[in-house]
């Protein structure tokens, strides 16, 4: 199969700036995390991933762990890039990330400056690339102090492993910290990722803040928090879905919130959208999200998720409808 990138990959995608910095992320980004591993079908993803591209996505999200089996995600995606994409690398931000259980022994999780610049360089093989555009640390390291990891992410980024550093699931304490240091040692942080949706907005509600006065971006992944915002589960808890198999979206999450679903959904219809499109919307309408990180397993959803941006409006009677639906 040739390849030749579409001429109208930026007519319909909307950009929003990163922070305070240069950098401009699509209002819908692609995330590399359940569907691109070994025990998915590397045909669909490979269909997914140029898609994705010929519709503006440029930020494609990856990291160390992501599979099933950890690394896997890379070593797939490192194969599109180099049959595919090579041509056009200057025109997509590829991000990974190191925080989580990579390798057996000491070494090999967490935020040591040992594991994270070992990491990196072991998703730049596996990826084939001299560079990413965003590195992250995964998450916050207790144990090891944050001043340690962040002069690892800042050594990423002036040995030219990473154009930019960036933070992910780091609680707003810690956040601060972070960006304060890096700032100080002159990397200053591009982005933030935080678990937001509809239906889990506590993190979002404690952090915003904080990325305005920093000047830091605010990527949000699980936007369709684990597909409850979907029309998968207007009908109760379907066979083989992930709360069925307590497979990361829990059955009493669904339950304590399947009478919102419903309700959210009927404003969705009344909008001319899918509840799923109606929940990346309700995002990009508030500017302090910078970019909605959706993950996906067929071009049909990516491209159904993508129709979100033809309506990113709400009124002032949609907002407190929806508000109130969310909080009873």
């Amino acid at each position: 199969m040739t390849y030749k990138a579409s001429d109208a990959r930026y007519s319909e995608m909307k950009y929003r700036r990163s922070g305070k910095s240069g950098l401009l992320l699509p209002a819908i980004s692609l995330g590399l995390w359940q569907n691109f591993g070994e025990v998915n079908v590397f045909n669909d993803f490979e269909k997914i991933i140029l898609n994705a591209f010929d519709k503006g996505i440029t930020y494609l999200d990856l990291a160390n762990n992501y599979g099933p089996p950890p690394g896997s995600a890379e070593e797939n995606f490192g194969r599109i890039f180099a049959r595919y994409l090579k041509p056009y690398r200057d025109e997509l931000l590829i991000a990974s990330k190191a925080g989580y259980t990579m390798w057996d022994g000491p070494y090999g999780d967490w935020g040591s400056r040992k594991y994270m610049v070992a990491s990196c360089d072991q998703s730049l093989k596996r990826m084939g690339l001299d560079y990413v555009d965003i590195f992250y640390s995964h998450r916050y390291d207790p144990e090891t102090p944050i001043e340690e990891t962040m002069s690892a992410l800042d050594y990423i980024v002036r040995s030219g492993r990473a154009l930019y550093a960036a933070i992910s699931n780091y609680p707003p304490a810690q956040a601060y910290e972070a960006f304060r240091i890096l700032k100080e040692l002159g990397t200053p942080c591009i982005a933030h990722q935080i678990k937001y949706s509809m239906l889990v907005r506590d993190r979002g509600d404690s952090l915003f803040e904080l990325h305005r006065e920093c000047g830091v971006g605010c990527v949000s992944f699980s936007p369709l928090a684990q597909g409850l915002l979907s029309d998968k589960y207007l009908n109760g808890i379907p066979e083989n879905s992930r709360a069925s198999r307590n497979f990361i979206l829990k059955e009493n999450f669904v339950s304590d919130n399947i009478g919102k679903v419903g309700a959210l959904n009927e404003i969705a219809k009344q909008r001319g959208q899918t509840l799923a499109q109606m929940a990346i919307a309700w995002q990009l309408y508030d500017d302090r999200v910078t970019t909605v990180l959706v993950g996906v397993s067929s071009t049909k959803q990516l491209d159904d998720n993508i129709s979100a941006l033809a309506n990113t409006f709400f009124s002032a009677e949609e907002l407190e409808a929806i508000n109130k639906i969310i909080t009873e």
